[in-house]
C-alpha cells in the first residue's frame, strides 16, 4: 500500500508525487520518501457515500469527519511503518498529492492539507487521513468550482499523500523558470521553512536571474522565520540584524536558477518550482507547470502616472479594478465581505480562496508575487497587490479605492 517515491506516477499517485519521481529518477536533488497511492484513498471511502454527504447542508464538514473518524486498516499502517523504517523512521513531511492537483490548468496551490515535523507511525497516519479529508474542505471545494469554470466534474475527487524526509531549512522559497527567451528566472527567498513564504506570512526577498546570470535583488524586511523545534513547528522573530540581510547570496540565486533550467528541461515546461537549502544543500521540494506568470515588476524609476499619494506595493495579479474596500483580519471578518469588495488583509491564508470567488480584487500587508494567495489570484483573475505596509491601518472599510495589480499600486477612487 505504499509505493517509492522514485517510482511515483500521475496515473497512480497524482501529478506532485509523479513529477517528483520523475525528478528523482533524472537524478535531481528530491528528499527520499514514498507515496500512499490512490487505491488506499479509494478503499478507505468505498463505502463512504461522499457524494451524497457533500450534497447535504453541513455536508463538507460531515464528509471530513468521516473519513477522520475512520482509523486506517492494518494492512496500511504496517505498510506505513514499514516504509518509515527503511527511511530510519525520522521527522517527515506528509504532502497531498490529488488527482487534478499541480497541472498545466489548475495549481490548486495550498488548497490542500500539508505538514511538517510529523513522527511516528501513529501521527504518520493522522496526517494521511487529514490530508484525505482535506479533499472536502472549503477551500478545496470552492477552489475546484471556480476552477471547472462551468463545466461539470468528470469524477469524484481522490488524492495520494505523499512522505519525506523534513528538512530543516536555513532558507527556503519558490521560484518560476523563464516563460519565454527572454524572461529572467523569479526567485522568492526567506529564512527557515517554505511555508512562510508559499502561506505569504513574510514578505520574502525576490531575486531575478538573467539567461546571462547576471542578478537583481530586493532585499525584504523580513520579520518572522518558522522552523522546527522537535516534532512542533515554531514562529519567531528573526534578529534586527538578520532581517535585512539577504536569505541567499547571488552565487546561489544562480545555481537555483541553473537548477530550474535542469528541472524545466525535465519536465518540458517553465515550472514553478519549491525548494530549500539544508546543511548547505539545495533540494527541490515540489515543481509543477506555471499556470499564470506573474506581472513584470515595474522599472526602478517607477511610473509616471501613479498618483501621487498612491500607496506602492508588488503586482501580484493583473488588472485594475475599483471598489470598496473591505478590512479583513481574520475568519472573524468573512461574513462582511460582499460581492465587489477589495479585500485589504495582513495576508491571505488558503482558508480564504472562497472569499476570491466574490472579491473584486486583494491587497495585502505581506507575501511575495510567488506565494500561494498570489497564483490562485491569477488563476481566478483577480487583481492583486501585496506587500503594502500596515494597509489595514492606512486604507478604512467602504472607502471607494482603486487597485491595479499590474504595476502595484492602491489609490483612492478618482485619485
Amino acid at each position: 500500500m505504499t509505493i517509492p517515491l522514485m517510482e511515483a506516477a500521475a496515473g497512480t499517485c497524482g501529478g506532485k508525487a509523479g513529477t517528483l519521481g520523475a525528478l528523482l529518477r533524472a537524478g535531481l536533488p528530491v528528499p527520499d520518501g514514498f507515496v500512499v497511492p490512490f487505491d488506499a484513498h479509494l478503499a478507505a471511502v468505498r463505502d463512504l457515500d461522499l457524494a451524497r454527504i457533500t450534497g447535504e447542508p453541513d455536508g463538507l464538514a460531515e464528509a471530513r469527519q468521516a473519513i477522520m473518524a475512520r482509523p486506517l486498516h492494518a494492512t496500511v499502517i504496517d505498510a506505513l511503518g514499514r516504509a518509515l523504517d527503511d527511511l530510519g523512521d525520522p521527522p517527515v513531511a506528509v504532502r497531498s498529492s490529488a488527482a487534478g492537483e499541480d497541472t498545466g490548468q489548475a495549481s490548486a496551490a495550498g488548497q490542500h492539507e500539508s505538514f511538517l515535523a510529523v513522527h511516528g507511525v501513529h501521527e504518520v497516519a493522522d496526517a494521511v487521513r487529514a490530508c484525505w479529508a482535506s479533499l472536502s474542505s472549503p477551500r478545496a471545494v470552492a477552489y475546484r468550482a471556480a476552477s471547472r469554470r462551468g463545466d461539470r466534474p468528470s469524477a469524484e475527487p481522490v488524492m495520494a499523500v505523499i512522505v519525506q524526509r523534513h528538512l530543516d531549512a536555513e532558507s527556503s522559497g519558490v521560484m518560476f523558470t523563464p516563460a519565454g527567451q527572454d524572461d529572467p528566472t523569479e526567485i522568492e527567498a526567506s529564512w527557515g521553512l517554505g511555508p512562510s513564504v508559499v502561506g505569504g506570512t513574510v514578505t520574502p526577498d525576490a531575486y531575478h536571474v538573467a539567461e546571462d546570470g547576471t542578478v537583481t535583488r530586493a532585499i525584504a524586511d523580513k520579520r518572522t522565520r518558522l522552523d522546527r523545534r522537535g516534532t512542533r513547528l515554531v514562529v519567531s522573530d528573526v534578529p534586527a540584524h538578520a532581517r535585512r540581510r539577504p536569505a541567499i547570496d547571488d552565487e546561489t540565486a544562480a545555481r537555483l536558477a541553473e537548477l530550474g533550467r535542469q528541472i524545466a528541461d525535465v519536465l518540458g515546461g517553465p515550472q514553478d518550482i519549491e525548494w530549500a537549502i539544508a546543511d548547505g544543500r539545495t533540494w527541490v521540494l515540489q515543481a509543477r507547470p506555471i499556470t499564470a506568470a506573474p506581472p513584470r515588476r515595474p522599472s526602478p524609476h517607477g511610473a509616471t502616472d501613479v498618483p501621487a499619494a498612491a500607496l506602492t506595493g508588488a503586482p501580484g495579479s493583473h488588472g485594475t479594478v475599483t471598489g470598496p474596500a473591505r478590512i479583513v483580519r481574520g475568519p472573524g471578518d468573512f461574513a462582511r465581505v460582499r460581492p465587489g469588495d477589495i479585500l485589504v488583509c495582513p495576508f491571505t491564508d488558503p482558508a480564504w480562496t472562497p472569499l476570491l470567488r466574490i472579491a473584486a480584487g486583494v491587497v495585502t500587508e505581506t507575501g511575495g508575487v510567488l506565494s500561494h494567495a498570489a497564483i490562485v489570484a491569477r488563476e481566478q483573475r483577480i487583481p492583486a497587490v501585496l506587500g503594502i505596509a500596515n494597509a489595514t491601518g492606512r486604507l478604512h472599510d467602504d472607502t471607494l479605492i482603486t487597485i491595479d495589480g499590474t504595476t502595484g499600486t492602491v489609490a483612492a477612487a478618482g485619485a
